[in-house]
């Protein structure tokens, strides 16, 4: 048995119960879905996970980035069930709905940029990102859209064809959805040009406009530019602020949109409600699902009046805008601006800093980098060759899920820390402690 704190690992993982679920799960469920370890949820508080065993784990992955008020946040249970027992739905696509009304004003009122704006309400991040390609080709009428390598938009067809973190996301779909190129990101630590940033004068932005408007596609047939301003699932890479600010110049010269994929970054995530606001950008649409109801399905497109101009019957979702998810999501929002946002740029900080130490000791970790509580390591075999050490990586997260703490990988070897919003000093020191135990136990065996 260990115990630390409000931790505890009672069985062997995954226990017998586990174990026994897992079982029909590999009997019933789609094998599509990419588990990281045998872990079976019965239920969770704040930042702690207890599964169907009684093990109990300190939770860094928030539900990949979704439950930022923390598991189950009393206020949100309350407005739920308070919700569920007056409507449950009626659909806002045929019938007027005031919670959902309510909550596209708010979403106007704080959100960066013009007002006043609309939204449109789907369930998923991806149903965000399918509304968003719609409207930006129905506004501009022009029909190409540029997206980045490394991006992740989603996995139905209009997102996947925006998507290009793994190929094996994409791989026996195609044909996908024609009219998208994708581009290079601003993934300094690993320069797709070979340049140093000091001195690279922003190439991957200037290549755009001195090369791929002058060889491939004219920017008068680019409908939008779909940019995440973290990227996300390709390894939480954060860009420099003037990389946003060259892209953004390039779509007002163009007359092209200006999509800020937010799915992950936004609400309350990096330390700002959007996270775009870090880089000085007001984005022409916004998407935004995962942390904007803590739990409850729930994604918002939101853009100007003017772009949003689509007419009755072109787009519409039966269930986007649902009574209790709109509930949720007005609690949540609550909840942000009344303290976590502050909370996560506060512990994100000294998150930062405590992972930056752990670098200075261990070579594995190549990369600290993020913003609020949006952070990830890049792991490598050397530092000077930057070789991705992949089965190290996955071998650290499973390493930490048997002493206890959640961890999710993305990128190609890349851990991220995205614990929920209202996570406190003394988690972040139980989760470091356990995180440096299981890279010591690592490294020593390479000895």
């Amino acid at each position: 048995m260990r115990k630390r704190n409000h931790l505890q690992i009672t069985t062997s993982l995954p226990g017998p119960k586990a174990r026994r679920l897992i079982k029909k799960d590999n009997k019933f469920i789609s094998k599509s879905h990419a588990k990281e370890y045998p872990l079976v949820v019965k239920r969770a508080k704040g930042a702690i996970v207890e599964d169907v065993d009684g093990n109990k784990f300190l939770d860094f992955t928030s539900g990949v980035a979704v439950c930022g008020t923390g598991h189950c946040h009393p206020e949100v249970v309350s407005v739920i069930t308070k919700q569920a027992k007056e409507l449950l739905h009626m659909t806002g696509a045929d019938f007027y709905n005031p919670l959902q009304i309510q909550l596209a004003e708010k979403l106007s009122n704080i959100s960066p940029g013009p007002k006043p704006k609309r939204t449109f309400f789907g369930n998923s991040g991806t149903e965000a990102v399918e509304a968003a390609f719609k409207l930006s080709r129905y506004h501009t009428k022009r029909h190409m859209v540029i997206a980045f390598l490394n991006s992740f938009h989603g996995r139905s067809m209009g997102a996947l064809s925006l998507t290009a973190s793994k190929v094996t996301q994409r791989k026996r779909f195609h044909p996908l959805i024609p009219g998208v190129i994708h581009v290079p990101y601003a993934y300094c630590y690993r320069c797709y040009y070979g340049l140093k940033r000091e001195n690279c004068d922003l190439y991957c932005v200037k290549w755009i406009k001195e090369e791929l408007f002058k060889t491939l596609v004219a920017p008068e047939e680019i409908a939008a530019i779909f940019v995440e301003p973290i990227q996300g699932e390709g390894g939480y890479i954060v860009p420099p602020r003037e990389f946003h600010e060259e892209i953004y110049k390039l779509t007002k010269e163009y007359d092209i949109l200006y999509v800020s994929d937010e799915v992950q970054a936004g609400m309350g995530r990096t330390g700002k409600m959007f996270a775009s606001t870090h880089f000085g950008i007001k984005p022409d649409i916004i998407t935004v699902a995962k942390g904007i109801a803590s739990g409850m399905p729930l994604s918002a497109t939101i853009a100007h009046e003017k772009i949003m101009d689509w007419e009755r019957g072109t787009h519409a979702s039966t269930f986007g805008g649902n009574p209790v998810s709109c509930a949720a999501a007005l609690t949540t929002i609550k909840l942000l601006e009344g303290g976590l946002i502050d909370n996560a740029a506060r512990t994100g900080k000294y998150l930062i800093k405590r992972l930056s130490e752990l670098q200075n000791t261990y070579e594995i970790i190549g990369d600290v980098r993020g913003l609020g509580l949006m952070i990830g390591i890049e792991l490598v075999k050397n530092r000077e060759t930057k070789e991705r050490a992949v089965k190290e990586r996955d071998a650290l997260i499973q390493g930490n899920f048997k002493r206890g703490l959640l961890l999710l990988e993305c990128g190609r070897s890349v851990i991220r820390f995205i614990p929920p919003l209202n996570i406190n000093k003394e988690q972040i020191d139980t989760a470091l402690a356990i995180f440096e135990e299981t890279l010591s136990e690592s490294e020593k065996k390479k000895l």
